[in-house]
């Protein structure tokens, strides 16, 4: 095991409060564009979950319209037709198995759309950012108001 003897100058240098402040902007800066960075990324994870959302509301839409237009198809020719009961039951069926076919993307829409969250790493970690700066803002008034009552 090495022996390291302690030096004066392996204290850190105390720095005059605009460095630390120039010091703490130039890492700001620099987190700020890590946490846009991160943001993007969180994004555009959530775009691609409301893309398939909506897609497959899309599909509930246009299946649903066909059922419709079947089913008001099927109430016509069923009145009209009222001797010759099982062609509008035919309609009336098929009308009613496109609804239920409907209401199953409906429902798988509905479940991919309740899985998008907002970025909860970028929250988190603007949390924690905004933390490190205000210990690291009363630190460096801390260190400047101990060496104007040192130079006193």
């Amino acid at each position: 095991m090495a022996n390291h003897t302690y030096d004066v100058s392996d204290e850190p240098e105390e720095q005059p409060l605009g460095e630390l402040f120039s010091e703490l902007s130039g890492n700001l800066q620099e987190l700020m564009r890590k946490e846009v960075e991160l943001a993007k990324v969180e994004a555009t994870e959530q775009a691609k979950r409301a893309g398939k959302a909506g897609a497959l509301f899309g599909i509930a839409g246009v299946v649903g319209f066909f059922a419709a237009m079947l089913l008001l198809f099927a109430a016509s020719w069923g009145l009209s037709e009222a001797t010759d009961i099982p062609a509008g039951l035919a309609f009336l069926a098929v009308g009613l198995l496109c609804l239920v076919v409907a209401a199953i993307f409906a429902l798988q829409g509905k479940k991919k759309a309740a899985q998008i969250r907002p970025p909860q790493q970028t929250v988190e970690t603007l949390k924690q950012d905004v933390q490190v700066a205000q210990t690291s803002l009363k630190r460096g008034l801390q260190a400047d108001s101990t060496s104007q009552w040192k130079g006193r």
